[in-house]
């Protein structure tokens, strides 16, 4: 019995003359994320994509991974039969058996887009519904709300039998959206915030700074299981990872206690626009939410952004954290981003830090620090670390 995966498109179906692109895109995608499960066919018709294996494969982990591919609304396992109703008939029972043997009721539904096969769609539905209930008699129709939907459906290519769908990720595919650097901290916010990037479309590349030895070699692991959590859906990411310690010294020695993290976050946004650069981002992307610290304050952003010359994107600015950490439940970071190994944004935090910082002011404090020769040498000596 061969067994393959229908995959159902989603706002690619919107895109008009762009649509190919986007096509393209996600069939690269899926097969990338399959890399290493066997040989497969991936193949687009009918405003279906059909992932066809070409040899013998785990389809629980086949279907485990696709369903974290962005731009898939929704995709089923199927039969493949030939396309007559002998064929159906002989592989119906078997194949949909383990869903129905513990099912109370069900419908059949079918599909023929192939107008020449000889019976209509409801014919379809009464021979498969009325074979299933000689098969499985416990079983009752419900057209309504039944437990299993199994559908039928003829294609040009053959017929497909199937028991419902399961959710795809949603979203685009990876790669249409451009490219955007994420400031990864071992937190849980800047995880959630390279996801939902990464479900519009966004190629990452990931900035991490580390402040030795203030910071640990484990904090840094830690950021880099998030990121491999991060990249079963966004795909391959770099890890650039930025010595901060002597800057965040300087601005300990030279400048006022509760301008301490404005002036640190204003020195990474400097650092992390010229990396983005140098890896072809045109934006970066933070996990922060309006008011959850005094450093995500209206008056904060403001002076943090003055020290950006490309846009940032705030995709959790309106969240709380209760809908952020569903997220990272989600996608399984939350875990290992409460793990209790400090990153470099919790050293020499000030007691009293200011929410409403005057940006003059905070120029000021900056340019008396002399803390731009220090920026130089931290971006010439970062770390690069590949992880897919």
């Amino acid at each position: 019995m061969k067994e393959i995966v229908l995959i159902k498109l989603g706002e690619i179906a919107l895109k008009g003359l762009n649509r190919h692109t986007f096509e393209a895109a996600l069939k690269k995608n899926i097969k990338s994320t399959l890399y290493g499960l066997g040989y497969f066919k991936v193949s687009i018709a009918q405003s279906t994509i059909y992932v066809t294996p070409q040899s013998e494969v785990d389809m629980d982990e086949v279907c485990d991974r696709i369903s974290r591919v962005f731009g898939i609304v929704s995709f089923s396992r199927a039969c493949v039969c030939e396309k007559s109703m002998d064929s159906i008939f002989a592989n119906a029972p078997d194949y949909l058996r383990e869903e129905l043997q513990y099912a109370k009721t069900f419908k059949v539904e079918a599909k023929r887009s192939d107008k020449k096969f000889p019976l209509t769609s409801p014919e379809i539905s009464r021979e498969v519904g009325g074979l299933l209930l000689e098969n499985f008699p416990h079983l009752t129709v419900d057209v309504h709300n039944p437990d299993v939907k199994v559908v039928v459906e003829v294609r040009d290519f053959g017929a497909y039998i199937r028991a419902g769908a399961l959710k795809g990720a949603g979203g685009i595919p990876v790669g249409t959206g451009g490219n955007a650097a994420i400031l990864i901290s071992g937190g849980i916010d800047s995880p959630v915030a390279a996801y939902m990037l990464a479900k519009r479309g966004v190629s990452l590349t990931a900035i991490h700074f580390a402040s030795p030895p203030y910071t640990s070699e484990r904090a840094e692991d830690k950021v880099q299981r998030l990121l491999m959590k991060v990249c079963r859906y966004a795909g391959p990411i770099t890890m650039v990872t930025v010595p901060f310690t002597a800057i965040q010294e300087r601005i300990k020695d030279e400048c006022p206690e509760e301008l301490f993290t404005i002036i640190m976050r204003r020195m990474m946004m400097k650092i992390s626009c010229e990396i983005a650069k140098k890896y072809e981002c045109s934006a970066l992307i933070t996990g922060e939410s309006l008011g959850q610290v005094a450093s995500q304050t209206i008056s904060a952003i403001v002076c943090t952004d003055d020290a950006a010359d490309m846009p940032v994107f705030r995709p959790l600015i309106g969240m709380d954290k209760e809908e952020i950490i569903q997220i990272s439940r989600k996608i399984d970071t939350f875990d290992i981003s409460i793990e209790p190994y400090e990153d470099c944004c919790t050293v020499f935090t000030p007691k009293h830090p200011r929410t409403r910082p005057v940006l003059k002011f905070v120029r000021y404090a900056e340019e008396d620090a002399k803390l731009y020769d220090l920026i130089d040498e931290a971006i010439e000596n970062v770390k690069i670390t590949q992880l897919r």
